[in-house]
């Protein structure tokens, strides 16, 4: 994996876990847009950011008008289809710039995740949320653990985030068949 691009919400929830640097290992840069920088309040979310910049596994994106006008578009669109959950900007910032780049797209944000589902010109857009990056993680012995259960509850209590139970159960499933013991 080369680049990612994060929203707020993914950043919000993944600062708060004690292996939250293990992504690092996982993508050679995440970007992450002036549009989302503005919108995190946190003081610890902010410090993470900050320290990731400096080491320069973060980096700062720059939207241009370009962007930001199809950001748009794809924020109105997605609020006119009835069965698709809306996105905001900064989500379809990162939608937007997965598509262009091929960044992929880190997000807890259902909208963004029923967008690749729904338009086809978001098809092509991976879009990742905690789950499965920290099943990449398992999966590239950058985590590991004798029970990938372990590694999601603890991401669970930390965070606070809840992971949905059908999908971590098949993810858990697919990695102890792939990789078995990873201790």
């Amino acid at each position: 994996m080369d680049f990612a691009i994060a929203d707020t919400c993914f950043l919000i929830d993944w600062s708060l876990w004690r292996r939250r640097d293990a992504i690092f290992e996982l993508f050679k840069t995440i970007f992450v847009p002036e549009t989302v920088m503005r919108e995190v309040v946190s003081a610890d979310t902010i410090e993470w950011i900050t320290d990731a910049l400096i080491k320069g596994v973060l980096s700062l994106f720059t939207e241009t008008p370009d962007i930001l006008e199809e950001a748009r578009v794809l924020v109105e669109k997605s609020r006119s289809i009835p069965v698709l959950r809306g996105v905001d900007l900064p989500e379809a910032i990162c939608l937007v710039v997965g598509r262009r780049r091929g960044y992929i797209v880190l997000t807890e944000n259902r909208g963004a995740l029923m967008i690749t589902d729904i338009l086809e010109e978001y098809r092509k857009v991976k879009v990742w949320r905690a789950l499965e990056v920290i099943a990449n993680l398992i999966k590239k012995r950058l985590l590991r653990t004798r029970d990938p259960t372990e590694i999601f509850n603890e991401y669970e209590r930390e965070t606070y985030h809840r992971f949905p139970r059908g999908e971590l159960e098949v993810v858990i499933d697919e990695l102890r068949r792939e990789v078995g013991e990873v201790a």
